[in-house]
């Protein structure tokens, strides 16, 4: 649930925000010289804490939320960076599942603003991801939190939060994404993730092929163990709607678990979180059996895989990217196979949309395309015309909200059917905000 404190007294929560949004228009500026430098003139808050940071492609966010809920469940003050946040902003600063508060937010900005504006005034600008970084850590640090789970924002070697020594470094699996930034092919974008590896700190990997490869010589040059997590530890048991089955091979057990989360590539992401708390446990921080157990069944992610509605029934993901929409089609393939499929798609314009689009527009009956709030949001002219150029039979209806396309693909839909909304995290927070609204377009217009 998104904060709903009142506004501090000393800095109203909107101004706060407001002037925090400002920086959203320098983009990514790779470097650690700003956040660096910016961090030190508020102390070094980073120094003070326990930190487990997560890398790679795709799964990082539900790695993060199944450490994090594993060490709760141990008894530890946990603090969970994460981002982008699918409804609201507090959702990416989280001390033990409490998103953190707007006085909280706001009494940071009041901190924290003093010092980027002398930045600003000196051409050494930070960006928006490098001061949010900056509030999370002071955040976590005034909370006194146990360890912090962070979660990398784009690349690893030059991200904001890189500036962490952690305990020990996952990289999930990898895959191509950002080429304009990250390089054109597996391996340098491997190369850019890997740059979270810190010598002799415990590395956790899924990666495969030529990532990990490229892993591995970068471990080895820092004197940093790695262990690989594939498919061979980890099996699926039982499926429900609602829930699934797991075992895992762990390094000092096998492990049966429960997941809400849905689809098959969640055993690795679990496998991957459980190898990192068991580096924990090998470093003396207590945790049973049990807590890895109701960790894991109690750990959500909301708006990746996430079923929000049984009549009609609807899926949301997030899938941004190649890698993910093929697991996304994978998980409607294996488990939902007997229902008609009625998609709403918006996708931001600086994807690669075609191959998106030709990966999950064959198991579709139906699409409604549409956009998000977002400026780089696809125009859904333009989706349509890719869907028609692969299959000019498909018939695509266009919405220019996503409000619209969820009223459009409810009116579409019959008993049996599924609706999925994905292509953005910006698409599925609003598709999410709506349906748990639970008003229409129509009383949506009149409030």
């Amino acid at each position: 649930m998104c904060s709903t404190l009142k506004d501090t007294k000393t800095l109203p929560f909107q101004d706060a925000y407001d002037w925090l949004c400002s920086f959203d228009k320098y983009g990514w500026i790779f470097g650690l010289e700003r956040i660096t430098f910016l961090l030190e003139q508020l102390g070094n808050p980073h120094h003070e804490l326990k930190v487990i940071h997560v890398a790679g492609t795709n799964g990082k966010g539900s790695v993060c939320k199944y450490i994090s809920s594993i060490l709760q469940k141990a008894g530890y003050t946990i603090g969970l960076y994460l981002s982008p946040h699918v409804e609201c902003f507090s959702e990416r600063i989280v001390v033990n599942d409490q998103e953190i508060s707007k006085d909280d937010f706001a009494m940071l900005v009041l901190l924290v603003r003093p010092f980027v504006e002398r930045m600003k005034k000196q051409n050494n600008t930070p960006t928006f991801f490098e001061i949010v970084t900056a509030l999370a850590f002071l955040h976590f640090k005034n909370r006194t939190v146990d360890y912090a789970v962070v979660e990398v924002g784009l690349g690893g070697r030059f991200d904001a939060t890189n500036v962490v020594s952690p305990l020990v470094s996952v990289i999930t699996n990898i895959s191509l994404e950002h080429t304009d930034i990250l390089g054109k092919d597996i391996a340098s974008i491997a190369s850019e993730k890997a740059g979270i590896i810190k010598e002799h700190v415990p590395v956790i990997s899924a990666a495969v092929e030529d990532a990990r490869t490229t892993i591995e010589q970068i471990a080895k040059k820092r004197n940093a163990p790695v262990t690989w997590i594939n498919q061979t530890m980890w099996k699926r048991k039982s499926y429900q709607r609602r829930y699934q089955e797991f075992m895992i091979q762990g390094s000092f057990k096998d492990y049966t678990v429960k997941t809400s989360m849905l689809g098959q590539h969640q055993g690795e992401n679990i496998a991957l979180a459980i190898a990192a708390v068991e580096h924990l446990q090998m470093g003396g921080v207590y945790i049973a059996d049990s807590d890895i157990q109701d960790g894991i069944a109690t750990a959500v992610h909301p708006g990746r895989m996430e079923i929000v509605s049984e009549k009609p029934l609807i899926l949301f993901d997030g899938a941004h990217n190649p890698a993910g929409m093929s697991m996304l089609v994978k998980t409607l393939q294996e488990d939902f196979s007997n229902h008609r499929l009625v998609l709403v798609l918006g996708v931001l314009k600086d994807k690669d949309l075609k191959t998106m689009i030709s990966t999950i527009v064959p198991i579709c009956d139906a699409i409604i395309v549409t956009k998000s709030g977002n400026p780089r949001a696809a125009d859904p002219q333009v989706l349509k015309g890719i869907i028609e150029g692969f299959d000019a039979n498909k018939k695509v209806f266009v919405e220019d909200s996503v409000p619209c396309a969820i009223d459009q693909a409810k009116r579409m839909t019959k008993q049996k059917d599924m609706i999925c909304v994905t292509g953005s995290l910006f698409t599925v927070g609003e598709a999410r905000r709506y349906v748990l609204s639970g008003k229409t377009t129509s009383e949506e217009s009149q409030a």
